[in-house]
């Protein structure tokens, strides 16, 4: 079966596609107001995943500016009902910015590796907190 896209331009796709429906997650989020919730796990993996692909896709010249870390601030604003839950998912981000941060200086087949199996990740943890989040 003939390929419809080049490896990068598949990257590209799945990650405006996830871009596009994070904020549906989010806004579903909102309903509950208490300190921990169900899915908090989950949403603490999609923060952290947030921060390793916001460097990585910075590293290896997607030129996307501040689009992950901007999805970042959309999921504080929906999922940050307290201060100590904006801090958890703050902290989360950051640990995956920062762990990735430490380990590539430059952009490697396994850096650009990392990215997909990201952004695959986080298009699960999304498609699942859109199904189970009330």
């Amino acid at each position: 079966m003939p390929r419809l896209c080049t490896e990068k331009r598949c990257v590209f796709a799945s990650a405006r596609r996830l871009a596009l429906a994070m904020p549906f997650v989010f806004a579903a989020g909102t309903a509950f107001a208490q300190e921990t919730k169900p899915y908090d796990d989950k949403l603490m993996r999609l923060s952290e995943i947030l921060g390793a692909v916001h460097y990585l896709r910075e590293l290896c010249g997607a030129d996307e500016g501040q689009l992950w870390r901007d999805r970042m601030r959309e999921l504080i604003e929906a999922e940050g009902t307290t201060a100590l839950r904006r801090a958890r998912l703050t902290r989360s981000f950051n640990k995956g910015y920062q762990g990735y941060s430490r380990t590539y200086r430059t952009c490697t087949p396994s850096a650009e590796t990392a990215v997909k199996r990201f952004l695959t990740e986080a298009s699960q943890l999304t498609e699942n907190l859109m199904k189970n989040v009330p």
